[in-house]
């Protein structure tokens, strides 16, 4: 089996408080699994506190993404999302920690000893074992990283031979299949070895009531598309695989036992008189430290004059110009009444704090070197470098707990801050903005606290309100703003864990209405409703109705550097036996980049209330865009009587649709339903009026 034939386990999304829980409650074999993949070179002491910090440095900073969409998953993979992620970045520290430090490279984190924990005057190891844990000892040593790894995996883990290569293989091991034929071939030549025990296939079932995932949502009578078919419609699963022949070399029952336990250990004294000495040195180096302390006037009250930067790299008049707050443009609020663009460019300089000039210093300086402290973030295709010269001023002043300093250099938005108590936490985030103009550069994100939003609105905004897209009855609610044009606090859904609400940002700028979406980045995204040739914003009551049952597909384009999201009724359907009449939306997402385009196709079943099926995706396709702006999707659906059906639709252009495969049957006009079986696989294909073939979106 090659690993290119795998497909990597569908792990979601993993928050930091469930990989957290994960670490808590299965510590002591995650140090286990540590303390065994370590090499034994190492020495005990040092494996000991290298395996607790390994544990310790697994947990994420924040929320880790998964897939977009999550792939089918299999039995093995009904294990604690937050349990794999913590265990797959032990394995993969630990694999690294085994590497040779070699002369003229860096070496990595997991290579140098550990700065915490640590023990003063102690040594630490686990209790001595009989003859059987110094034979499973040597026989470690004999291994290497990813083959130890792979040992634990099969005798701790009761992983089999395909689930222990999917696990190598996204640790970072260069070549699992190597390291599960080097344990058979050290078998061949150790036959007199442990004993095997007997390895179980994959991971334990789902809990009772509980169904495996599939690729699309399984439709009930009347209800959504049982599967997406936008190239395939789904036939019956493949049949499981046969389950590994499991480990022959295994050792398990020592594997468990206390001889390799990290966390019960035995404590000797070390070497008295070497630490004596070192005492000694230390003592004189702190003196030292204080001296030149004292010598060169360290602050200690507050920020310097530089902030959080990092020290100055070059000397070029133009760099300095470009980081003197002296020199920073600030438009004077009458100027955008009479510009001829309505875009960042006329925004006028606001906030109480826009005369404070060492806080636009240390904003300009943290921008061109932010430090190893400096929590940076961009948008994908945003270019992270200093300014090309003295940038825009468009808001500094203090916003809930922290200053903040937002500038424009024409081709980004910068947005610098810090918090008012303390001089720890600067963060640097930038977004992309060329081309911005009218509801683009109607307004930018201030802050994020506590799962709320704050926005700062252009100077033509005359109204802001919220209104939530799983509510297309409910009218939207005004939004109070500060004389800065700072907006109140809103809950956003970027910051929301499950979709119960989707508040946007609506303004009226004097000619309409329009739509901003929050999807974790600087700009809001603008929500869009129409064909690709006339989009309008969605605020009218058919587009409202239709974001209503597709808003929550906006999960899978968090932090793409969106620019705007466009959905578009592409065609009606009737359903067999008397069920109705369905929809078809097709929901477009394009960037600021140009690159990274999604493509949605989405089922909307005769019920107002159920939410849209997926029927098809795809990633950098011209499909409903302007370019292309044909599309061809179908999916499986069972009617309210039991029967299932092929379900298919294109757009208005299309003059008939064909399925085969599984399936046989052909319809004219943009639309299909034809009798299948349950499980039936077919291909979908479509004939334009002008003669040319469309395949289905893929």
């Amino acid at each position: 089996m090659s690993t290119q034939d795998l497909v990597p386990s569908p792990v979601g999304p993993v928050d930091v408080e469930k990989a957290e829980a994960a670490l808590v409650e299965r510590y002591p074999r995650l140090v286990r699994i540590a303390y065994l993949v370590l090499p034994p070179t190492m020495g005990r002491n040092r494996r000991v506190l290298t395996a607790h910090a390994l544990v310790q440095r697994a947990l994420p900073r924040r929320r880790v993404p998964g897939p977009a969409v999550p792939e089918p998953r299999r039995p093995e993979d009904a294990v604690d999302p937050g349990y794999a992620y913590v265990r797959g970045e032990v394995l993969r520290q630990a694999l690294v920690a085994g590497l040779p430090l070699r002369r003229l490279a860096v070496p990595r984190r997991a290579q140098l000893p550990p700065l915490l924990p640590q023990v003063w005057g102690l040594r630490l190891f686990p209790r001595a074992g009989g003859a059987d844990k110094l034979a499973l000892d040597q026989l470690l040593s004999r291994l290497s990283g990813p083959a130890r790894a792979a040992y634990v995996l099969r005798g701790l883990e009761r992983q089999g031979d395909a689930e222990v290569l999917r696990v190598l293989a996204a640790a970072g091991a260069p070549d699992p299949e190597s390291a599960l034929a080097e344990l058979a071939a050290l078998e061949d030549e150790e036959p007199d070895l442990p004993a095997p025990a007997p390895a179980a296939p994959t991971a334990p079932a789902p809990r009772g009531g509980e169904r495996p995932e599939r690729v699309a949502e399984q439709a009930g009578p009347g209800r959504a598309p049982a599967a997406p078919a936008s190239s395939a419609v789904p036939g019956p699963p493949p049949a499981p695989a046969a389950p590994s022949a499991g480990p022959r070399l295994s050792g398990a029952s020592l594997l468990e036992s206390a001889e390799f336990d990290p966390c019960t250990l035995q404590a000797r004294p070390g070497d008295l008189l070497r630490r004596r000495q070192h005492g000694r040195a230390a003592l004189v180096g702190v003196v030292a430290l204080l001296v030149c302390g004292a010598l060169l006037g360290l602050p200690g009250d507050g920020w310097g004059r530089n902030g959080a930067a990092a020290p100055s790299y070059a000397r070029n008049p133009a760099a300095e110009a470009a980081l003197d707050p002296a020199k920073v443009k600030r438009v004077a609020a009458a100027v955008w009444p009479g510009a001829v663009r309505r875009d960042f460019s006329v925004w006028p300089a606001r906030g109480e704090l826009a005369g404070d000039a060492p806080l636009l210093r240390r904003a300009l300086a943290v921008w061109a070197r932010p430090g190893g402290a400096v929590e940076s973030s961009a948008t994908p295709g945003t270019p992270v470098g200093p300014p090309m010269g003295p940038p825009q001023l468009l808001f500094a002043g203090r916003v809930d707990a922290a200053r903040v300093v937002l500038f424009h250099d024409g081709l980004r938005i910068v947005r610098y801050a810090e918090p008012v108590e303390g001089s720890a936490g600067a963060a640097l985030d930038f977004a992309r903005t060329d081309g911005a103009e009218g509801p683009e550069a109607a307004a930018v994100v201030v802050t994020r606290a506590a799962g709320n939003v704050r926005y700062l609105t252009a100077p033509w905004v005359t109204g802001t309100s919220v209104r939530d897209l799983l509510m297309p009855g409910k009218e939207p609610w005004t939004l109070g703003r500060d004389a800065r044009g700072v907006t109140d606090a809103v809950p956003s859904p970027a910051l929301a864990k499950e979709c119960a609400r989707w508040n946007t940002l609506q303004v009226a700028d004097g000619s309409g209405g329009r739509l901003l979406g929050d999807l974790g980045e600087l700009l809001p995204a603008r929500l869009l409703w129409g064909p690709p040739d006339r989009p309008v914003d969605a605020t009218g009551r058919e587009a409202r109705e239709s974001w209503s049952r597709t808003a929550c597909r906006l999960t899978t384009v968090l932090g793409q550097g969106v620019r705007s999201v466009r959905s578009w009724r592409f065609a009606r359907q009737t359903l067999p036996e008397g069920a109705g009449r369905a929809a078809w939306v097709c929901t477009r997402a394009e960037t600021w980049r140009g690159t990274g385009t999604r493509v949605l196709a989405q089922f909307l079943p005769p019920d107002r209330k159920a939410p849209a099926a997926l029927a098809a995706r795809a990633q950098d396709a011209p499909a409903c865009g302007v370019r292309e702006p044909r599309v061809l999707a179908g999916a499986l659906w069972q009617a309210p009587g039991g029967g299932w059906y092929v379900l298919a639709a294109g757009g208005p252009d299309v003059a008939s649709v064909e399925v085969k495969g599984g399936v046989a049957a052909r319809a004219e006009g943009p639309v299909l339903a034809a009798k299948a079986a349950a499980g039936a696989r077919a291909e979908l294909t479509a004939t334009l009026k002008d003669g040319r073939r469309m395949p289905a979106l893929r």
